[in-house]
């Protein structure tokens, strides 16, 4: 069986060394065509589509195959690859940042990395560089940490949404990353899917309006290009997914089937993609889900008739990760099927020489023609202006200071502060005195960075316990709340010893570990054994009982919430916990409202 192996691993590294044999660039890239320096596209003057229009002339076929692809950045396997294929899309795939350190400069560094490699191509385009910056540029180190998007919704204040997104988009472009993976525009039916905590909610006039406030954020044109490109996702219907109906094994609803009408999906899903489009959006990505059966990506009524016929779509479509290739038995017919349904840019994430070698044969063979080639990277190129990639200056290591800036964590617990819902109140439990003479303070959330910024922080799935996130945790927000002759005791289990006097208050902070995506579809989202423990352990040596419930989503608390005092949802603040504790302690009021149904 080894030996089998063995030889099967030989024979496919020989099949792969012949196909990127195969796969080379043309051999007219001579200096006379290279030679751009006065070419119209470069004048900033002229029109976006006169430059769009005298570029897509001068390219070739393969050229213009390079700008339909989108890699994560480390499948590169040799940095001039970027020139070789006329590359014209990167990603930081789950924050995925430089090998050096997760610095600041490092990602700059990294990122004029590869720029400086695409300005090596015959016609330099530069490249359009995307991550998913859904709470702030959270894979950064230092960078401001907001809450996700449903405590976002949870403050229901389109303006602070704003001013959530300006500040992201400010300490992206100081990185040089100017494509934010965001705001999702799902409408949840079913909070027990994983994607949750990255939408505003189940309703969709909220989700319609809030998400138009983030991508009028991130795309401040007053420079007369885009700060950075938002990119509602993911389109369409995947709120409305059903569980169990899964492709991959390893998730319950995400990539499942979506079953509705047509009418359905336009009064429930379609409206807040409609919006957004209406007031600037530039680039959908397209949902991994099926509706009806068939794939959105290989959907032509979807992508071509609605989105770029019926909505009047001129910007570009992009797929999720590795969306495309599930909709056929090869990637040679999945390519086919997914470009000629209207996929304009394939996040392969990693296949990059297969790609070119298949949409080359693909052209040849008239399977997809040379219009829908051109159209697709017409409305690339269209964006790339746009957003000012042949224009703007180049981001430098002195711009860097914005991030983590003193005004942006401001707008940050401010949001905190917003977001937070009271559940339950009774013995006028909340507000508590900042003079109260004891607490006790317990639960595996209390006082840990990690689970209050959730997912997408730091690394994909997030990091439970994460200390590289600059902040306060919610218990260290308390310490700093109160007064300074109230003795604050801490244990996350709720052991406290038997001092033969109950605490005045006990404030137990509990919720969800950190996850993303399927990896967070749960059939019963509820608290863990741990968190009852702490909570029953804490009431008992306590007056009053506070539970504070960090989460993405509601969670199942009704078979033991009745005997509990207060409680309140902080969903995921992020880095800023002294905004929970300035809530609980009243010095600024409760006015969240619920983005979900929440029964306890």
């Amino acid at each position: 069986m080894i030996i089998i192996l063995a030889l099967s691993t030989i024979a496919i590294g020989v099949l792969l060394l012949f196909v990127n044999r195969e796969v080379l660039p043309p051999k007219d890239l001579t200096a006379e065509r290279c030679e751009q320096e006065n070419a119209p596209y470069l004048n900033s003057e002229l029109s976006v589509e006169e430059r769009v229009e005298d570029l897509l002339a001068r390219m070739t076929e393969w050229e213009k195959i390079g700008q339909m692809v989108l890699i994560e950045k480390n499948s590169i396997r040799t940095l001039s690859d970027i020139q070789r294929y006329n590359i014209g899309a990167l990603l930081s795939g789950g924050g995925a940042g430089p090998k050096i350190n997760n610095e600041p400069l490092s990602w700059l560094q990294m990122i004029s990395t590869f720029q400086a490699e695409a300005q090596k191509t015959c016609l330099k385009i530069p490249l359009l560089y995307g991550i998913d910056a859904v709470h702030g540029h959270a894979n950064v180190l230092g960078a401001t940490v907001f809450p996700h998007l449903t405590g976002l919704s949870a403050t229901n204040d389109a303006d602070l949404v704003r001013r959530v997104a300006e500040a992201t988009a400010e300490e992206m472009a100081a990185t040089g990353i100017y494509w934010n993976f965001a705001p999702n525009l799902d409408v949840v039916k079913d909070i027990r899917w994983g994607k949750a905590f990255e939408t505003f909610g189940s309703d969709t006039a909220r989700v319609s309006r809030l998400g138009v406030a983030y991508i009028h954020g991130l795309q401040d044109s007053s420079t007369g290009y885009y700060k950075v490109l938002a990119n509602p996702k993911h389109y369409i219907g995947g709120g409305s997914m059903e569980y169990g109906t899964s492709r991959n094994e390893d998730f319950q609803i995400e990539e499942g089937n979506i079953t509705l009408t047509d009418a359905e999906m336009r009064r429930i899903h379609l409206v807040p993609f409609a919006n957004a489009i209406d007031e600037g959006a530039r680039v959908i990505m397209v949902s991994t889900a099926s509706w009806n059966g068939i794939i959105n990506a290989a959907n032509p009524y979807l992508l071509t008739d609605v989105l770029k016929g019926e909505l009047g779509f001129t910007g570009f479509v992009v797929s999720d990760w590795y969306g495309v290739y599930q909709v056929a038995p090869t990637r040679y017919e999945s390519l086919v099927t997914t470009i000629n349904a209207g996929i304009d840019m394939v996040m392969t994430p990693f296949e990059y020489k297969d790609f070119m070698s298949n949409m080359q044969q693909a052209v040849a063979n008239g399977d997809i023609s040379n219009e829908r080639l051109d159209d697709a990277v017409r409305r690339i190129l269209r964006v790339k202006f746009e957003t000012g990639l042949f224009d703007r200056p180049e981001a430098t290591p002195e711009g860097l200071s914005v991030i983590g800036s003193a005004e942006h964590h401001t707008i940050a617990l401010e949001a905190v502060r917003k977001s937070q819902v009271l559940l339950k109140n009774t013995k006028a439990t909340l507000p508590l005195p900042v003079s109260v003479k004891k607490l006790v303070v317990s639960g595996a959330s209390a006082n840990n960075l990690g689970r209050q910024a959730g997912g997408w922080t730091s690394e994909w799935q997030g990091i439970d316990g994460d200390t590289s996130i600059t902040g306060t945790t919610i218990l260290e927000g308390i310490k700093e709340t109160v007064s300074a002759d109230t003795i604050v005791e801490y244990n996350q289990n709720g052991d406290f010893a038997a001092s033969g006097e109950l605490a005045d208050i006990g404030i137990v902070v509990v919720g969800e570990k950190p996850y993303a995506e399927g990896w967070g579809d749960n059939p019963n989202p509820s608290l863990s054994p741990e968190d009852l423990s702490a909570i029953e352990k804490t009431k008992a040596v306590s007056k009053k009982l506070v539970v504070v419930i960090v989460s993405g989503r509601p969670l199942d608390i009704s078979a033991y919430s009745e005997d509990w005092d207060a409680i309140v949802a902080s969903w995921l603040p992020g880095a800023e916990g002294g905004g929970v504790a300035d809530v609980l302690f009243g010095l600024h009021p409760f006015i969240g409202t619920l983005p979900f149904s929440w029964e306890i």
